[in-house]
């Protein structure tokens, strides 16, 4: 996955973070759906934007930015705790 691979996924996952809660100030999800649904985006999100910044980095070191892996949830998630 490129820089704009990521940057474009980003937008999608935004895209529908928006769309989702569009459709529960409609009534159309109850609020545990919508909880349970942008869990799932923003942990994607995180994902995404971990990358990309693994990406950067490496760029910056002077490394290879397409050896930059994503990390698994827990880890990613880990960072705030």
């Amino acid at each position: 996955m490129d820089e704009k691979d990521i940057l474009d996924s980003i937008g999608r996952y935004v895209s529908d973070e928006q769309k989702l809660r569009e459709r529960y100030q409609r009534g159309e999800l109850s609020g545990a759906e919508e909880n349970r649904r942008l869990e799932r985006i923003e942990l994607a999100l995180d994902q995404c934007w971990d990358l990309l910044r693994q990406r950067r980095a490496r760029l910056a070191a002077g490394e290879d930015p397409d050896l930059a892996t994503p990390r698994p949830p827990d880890e990613v998630e880990g960072y705030l705790q």
